[in-house]
């Protein structure tokens, strides 16, 4: 209560502060996009007929500087007037019609539906779409010196837009203007009805002769090949003017009050990015990494703690979760994707209780703004393919529909690396689809609403295992499993039109997961029915420098499993479990470089009671390339103990509180698991080498106040109990980002982790953990549409279970070795329009893999076999080969 008092007393504090002070700011700078000199023009016009006294819009930040009276005109008029010529703002979306209507050079992209809210989600909700300029873009470099930053020596495509300059500053396009290089006319183009021209450069070339009817011909040279051209004619003088900046594949948000990291398409693309477990591969926050030796499952890490500690949602609505946990990575295919956000630490109270690591939000490709056909095809040596198709179609002005399949077949039976007779990946197909569907009718109201649907079907085990006869008999040792999953969902938003800082929204998803599998002599079956429902409203108090959202959530769960071993005992039990909650959340923000958020969940579970959720979130920035932030608050959830732990099944342990588990009330007998989480980020921008480079810093604690220990130690049985004592993660990370030469990014992390938990038999850390780990990401982009991606992984030793009991065959070292894995890709852009890729990349590289990865893989059905001493690769060197095509 303690807590409440002192939030409730800081919100009232803050809300009756001196807002007249913040009213008479006469100056002020916000964010407008925008991509050209025409763009400027037209922005800057717009706020002084507005009633700006003086307005700035930077091309390379895509920051409008103004100077007003707020005497006599408000900043929103003035924002609401930039939106009315067709730029978007952070409060206002200009509409459909008047962008459609931008010249083709203004075509900038935009933030979506998020940017004005029409689903009622705040704008610093990690949705996925960054306002701060200075992260989505490239600076443009050197413009005017052309210093060493430009290469001119190999051929590419340079893109202008050829504009006329009135007396007043009007920008119209000039058609049929004639262009070409000095001494190659042969080779000329001509713009077209938008005043755009295309024309490929070739090596030594700098000077481009523009000729036209009605004006002199002029020489311009050229000092940035790489960027978009605006040539401005007035008083028949021409003068080239860099427009464009390149959109990097990996940034992080500093206007964001969380620090939300955010992949790219384009990120995901530097491999071959599959399905979502394969999609953080170049990245250094989260690791992937395989569950057990033989069902193929795999799990996220972040912060040094399993991923069902991080709350994974797509599109901020639940993503797989409880008994779909354990195999939902592979439900989303990689192509699907629009971008990645991850938001280490506590979260929005927006988006619910669950989250204690972080948040992982996964963007898929809205129908209205995707390419109408993509398609991807993808084989590797190892005897998987993959095909994706998404198709998106606007089928009128307010309506728009889109298609995503994925189909993944995996049919070598006999790969086994350690040579231990098992296959080391089940065979079989996993299908998915999710037809969606889009409506804006441009008064305020927006709705997104479709179904998805996963088919997975494998079986693994040792190569010979035939189904129809060595099922639940000791002949072969087989496994199995068939998921099922099917849901429904909508998320439908209202603006206002008088007040665009006030929304409304409704967030809804229902689901239905199956699972029937086979391990060995057990069998495990469970189904889980799910539903959830989230209302959210948010307006602002008085200005923007107050806002604040409140509204009101529910999630159903009925979970059913049962659990068989042929002659040993048998588990079935079911429960329901619903949880309502009201929550409240206020952001502060008197100037740019400063956002102060405090949240405040109370929610009832009908199997635990009422518990309450306090979260925080400080963001200042002290210099513009300086970004600190600090972040704390609670999270709960209910474990879901045999479906997070697949592995247990395969293997010849024991559960050694089955029965207790079983009659327990609530959920198996056990108390929730609650923690706090505690974090520190800097991000720190500088120049270096004449280009934009960064070191970012995090530091994070997890303390848990209660948790649900899985005990391995015992290599006999697997024990599932409360914590007696402490149990917490602390998490340091340093990131440096740089680009040592023109088209080349490199990424170099290092991570400290120290995870430690109170066993049975004493304090000891996690196993299966690296305590070091380095990363490194070098990127190569051309022109020429040739691109070169390289990742090396370097992981420290991880602590193994105790196996000390066991015979001297069957013992491992306590302490797993270190190795280094190496991934690389190579790919290429053909087409006229670019829209044909090439890839060839290969994995793992170093060719290292675990040579041991099951114990007593020679008696499966014996008292020491185990699969969940999986502590390296499972599988060896790999290569690949794809294609992608799209049609915009």
């Amino acid at each position: 209560m303690n807590i409440i008092k002192l939030f409730l007393f800081l919100t009232v504090s803050i809300i009756l502060s001196n807002q007249q002070v913040f009213a008479q700011q006469t100056k002020t700078s916000f964010d407008v996009v925008g991509n050209c000199g025409m763009c400027k023009k037209r922005i800057e016009k717009a706020a002084t007929e507005a009633g700006a006294k003086t307005a700035d819009w930077s091309i390379e930040t895509r920051k409008l500087t103004i100077e007003f009276d707020s005497s006599k005109v408000s900043l929103d008029k003035i924002k609401q007037q930039i939106a009315s010529v067709g730029h978007d703002t952070e409060e206002f979306r200009a509409s459909d019609e008047v962008y459609e209507k931008l010249h083709e050079c203004c075509m900038y992209e935009r933030w979506d539906s998020t940017a004005t809210d029409h689903e009622g989600h705040d704008h610093d909700d990690h949705e996925g779409h960054d306002h701060d300029d200075h992260e989505g873009h490239d600076h443009a470099e050197a413009t005017a010196s052309g210093d060493g930053g430009h290469d001119h020596d190999h051929d590419h495509e340079v893109t202008g837009v050829i504009v006329n300059e009135s007396e007043r500053g009007d920008l119209t396009p000039i058609t049929g203007v004639n262009v070409y290089w000095v001494g190659k006319e042969k080779k000329k183009t001509t713009s077209n009805e938008n005043g755009v021209f295309k024309i490929m450069h070739e090596k030594g070339l700098r000077y481009l002769v523009f000729s036209h009817a009605s004006m002199s011909p002029d020489t311009v040279e050229v000092k940035n090949l790489h960027e978009v051209l605006m040539i401005s004619a007035k008083n028949n003088v021409l003068g080239e003017v860099v427009v464009s900046r390149r959109k990097k594949s990996n940034y992080i948000s500093s206007l964001s009050p969380n620090r939300v990291e955010i992949l790219t398409a384009k990120e995901l693309f530097k491999a071959a990015c599959c399905d979502l477990s394969e999609s953080f591969e170049t990245n250094a926050s989260v690791d992937v990494v395989s569950s057990d030796a033989v069902t193929g499952s795999k799990q996220i890490q972040m912060l040094g703690l399993s991923g069902i500690y991080t709350q994974l949602t797509v599109e901020n609505l639940p993503g797989p979760r409880g008994f779909a946990s354990p195999l939902g990575l592979n439900s989303i295919a990689g192509t699907w994707i629009e971008s990645i956000n991850i938001s280490k630490g506590i979260g929005s109270v927006a988006n619910g209780f669950e989250n204690m690591a972080g948040q992982i939000n996964v963007e898929l490709k809205k129908p209205h703004n995707s390419e109408k056909v993509f398609f991807n095809a993808y084989a590797n040596n190892m005897g998987r393919t993959d095909i994706n198709l998404n198709l998106a179609q606007k089928i009128s002005h307010n309506w728009s529909v889109g298609l995503l399949l994925h189909d993944n077949f995996m049919y070598n039976k006999e790969m086994n690396f350690s040579d231990n007779g098992f296959r080391d990946i089940p065979v079989g197909n996993t299908f998915s689809g999710v037809n969606r569907w889009h409506y804006e009718n441009g008064k305020g109201v927006i709705a997104q609403f479709g179904v998805k649907y996963l088919l997975d079907d494998r079986i693994g085990g040792q190569i010979g295992f035939d189904e129809n006869t060595d099922k639940y008999t000791t002949n072969s040792y087989g496994l199995g499993f068939r998921n099922e999953r099917v849901e429904g969902f909508a998320k439908i938003g209202y603006v206002f039109p008088t007040n665009k800082h006030r929304s409304l929204g409704l967030q809804l998803s229902a689901s239905n997961f199956t699972q029937e599998s086979f391990f060995g002599l057990n069998s495990y079956d469970n189904e889980q029915t799910s539903a959830y429902a989230n209302l959210l409203f948010q307006d602002i108090i008085g200005s923007v420098a107050h806002k604040y959202k409140v509204g009101t959530s529910f999630q159903f769960d009925k979970y059913d499993e049962n659990l068989a071993r042929v002659s040993d005992y048998n588990y079935d039990v079911a429960r329901n479990e619903a949880v309502s909650g009201v929550f409240a959340e206020y952001t502060y923000s008197p100037a740019e470089n400063f956002d102060a958020v405090l949240g405040l969940r109370q929610d009832y579970n009908n199997l635990y009671g009422w518990f309450t959720t306090p979260r925080a979130v400080i963001r200042y920035q002290p210099f513009s390339s300086t970004t600190l932030r600090v972040s704390s608050g609670r999270g709960q959830r209910t474990a879901n103990i045999f479906a997070e732990n697949l592995g247990i099944f395969a293997s010849s342990r024991s559960i050694s509180n089955l029965s207790a588990l079983a009659s327990g009330e609530n959920a198996y007998g056990l108390a929730p698991e609650v923690s706090w989480n505690t974090g520190f980020t800097v991000d720190q921008q500088f120049q270096l080498f004449g280009r934009e480079s960064g070191v970012s810093v995090e530091l994070f604690h997890n303390n848990f106040q209660n948790q649900v220990v899985i005990d391995f130690e015992n290599p006999r049985e697997v024990s599932f109990y409360n914590l007696d004592g402490k149990s917490y993660s602390n998490s340091l990370q340093a990131e440096f980002r740089f680009m040592p030469a023109q088209h080349f990014e490199a990424r170099m992390a290092y991570r400290l982790l120290d995870v430690k938990t109170d066993f049975e038999s004493g304090q000891l850390s996690k196993p299966m953990i690296a305590k070091h780990r380095g990363f490194t990401n070098l990127a190569y982009n051309l022109h020429s549409g040739w691109s070169f991606d390289y990742t090396l992984n370097i992981v420290g030793e991880k602590r193994l279970p105790s196996t000390a009991s066991n015979p001297q065959a069957y013992q491992l070292s306590e302490y797993s070795k270190p190795y280094v894995t190496m991934n690389a890709q190579v790919s290429k852009t053909f087409g006229k329009n670019k829209n044909f890729d090439v890839y060839l990349g290969g994995e793992n590289l170093t060719n290292y893999f675990q040579k041991d990865p099951i114990l007593a893989f020679d008696d499966p059905f014996g008292s020491f076999f185990d699969t969940n001493m999986l502590w390296g690769p499972l599988t060896g060197r790999m290569f690949y080969t794809g294609i992608r095509y799209h049609i915009k």
